[in-house]
Parts: structure tokens; C-alpha cells; sequence
């Protein structure tokens, strides 16, 4: 499996770059991890409501080919595409969603953190408030889009949507939890979490 790191940049020039690799793939094509972070973009799941974007105030908003509700993506946020053959790892979608799950909730065991899954809300969460949102697309077999961790984000954005769909639903990050680790510290963690997970 290739890990790729992209700069903090543009959503929009990412997203296409995911589907043009996965248009373009063959069935010899390695699998890819991409890990960026992006500048402040909303961003609606293909079926999303409106409705759940309060406020967005000067921040864009973007509707995508992936599932799930609103999110907000921003600085201080780890961003893991997951760009996989599902039917090559014998996996399905919720199989892979549980895998992107397990990750977070490992990474933040290691800081004596206990984090845990909701039913029906894809994510990760602690006492209640999501710190890792997921959301995916499957084209011709294959996977993009992913993960998204909370690590050093600002949360205000967060007030101006209800996240995931949610109106009740709070945000927090590793920072807010009195966690300072590093971002290439947590991403050597994630990284190998993940390649253990998916590449075995």
C-alpha cells in the first residue's frame, strides 16, 4: 500500500484527483493512502439536507459523491482518503468503515483515551462527542474519500452545522482533551494502525 501526503490545500482539487484515480485504476493498481488537510470547506454527503447548515457564514460549501451528512473540514484536522479495491481485500463497505473506526479508537487508547462507535452514526466519539467523522464512496468495486480526525481543529465551525445530520451532536478534538501530541507523531500512528489492518 502507497501513502501519499498532499500540502494543506484546495477540497475540490483533491476530490477530483480521487475520482480520476479511481476512474483510471486497473485491477493491478496498488492502493493508496492520502493524507492531507484542507483549507475551511463544508461539506454535504450526495443525499445531505441543506437544512443542516445553520450558518456557514463566509465558509464555502461543497456537495460530494460520498455518503453521510455535513461535516466541516479545516487546519487541525488529519485527512485519510482511502483509495482501495474492496473485492482484492475481501472487504465490504462495512468492513472498511469498522477498520477506519478501530484505527482512531486504537490511536487514542495509546493516550488513555476511551473512545467508542454510535449505532447508526458512522464515526468515532468520546463521551458522546465525535472526534473522528468518516464517510465513503465505492466506485466499480473501489473505495475514495475517508477519514477525518480532530487532532488541532478550531470547533467554532462546528456551531454553524448540525454535524452529521445531528442538532444534539457535539465536536471535540485531541487538543480539547488536553492532548498535544505532534501531527507527524499521530500520523507514524495512524499510518501504522492502518497498514497492519489493511494490508494484512
Amino acid at each position: 500500500m502507497r501513502i501519499v501526503e498532499f500540502e494543506i490545500g484546495n477540497y475540490k482539487e483533491i476530490w477530483k484527483k480521487m475520482v480520476e484515480f479511481t476512474a483510471t485504476r486497473t485491477k493491478n493498481t496498488k492502493d493508496e493512502l492520502w493524507i492531507t488537510e484542507h483549507n475551511p470547506i463544508y461539506t454535504l454527503g450526495k443525499n445531505a439536507n441543506e437544512n443542516n447548515i445553520i450558518d456557514a457564514g463566509d465558509i464555502p460549501v461543497l456537495r460530494v459523491d460520498r455518503g453521510g451528512e455535513v461535516t466541516y473540514h479545516g487546519p487541525g484536522q488529519i485527512i485519510i482518503y482511502v483509495l482501495i479495491d474492496l473485492k482484492r481485500k475481501g472487504l465490504n463497505v462495512s468492513d472498511l468503515i469498522f477498520i477506519l473506526e478501530e484505527s482512531i479508537i486504537l490511536l487514542l487508547k495509546k493516550y488513555n483515551i476511551r473512545a467508542s462507535r454510535m449505532k447508526k452514526a458512522p464515526g468515532v466519539y468520546v463521551d458522546s462527542m465525535k472526534i473522528a467523522s468518516i464517510g465513503i464512496r465505492v466506485s466499480r468495486g473501489c473505495t475514495y474519500h475517508g477519514l477525518s480526525f480532530n487532532y488541532d481543529v478550531d470547533l467554532e465551525p462546528f456551531f454553524g452545522i448540525n454535524t452529521c445530520g445531528f442538532d444534539q451532536l457535539n465536536v471535540t478534538s485531541l487538543k480539547k482533551l488536553n492532548i498535544n501530541e505532534n501531527k507527524a507523531t499521530l500520523l507514524k500512528e495512524i499510518n501504522e494502525i492502518l497498514r497492519d489492518k489493511l494490508v494484512n
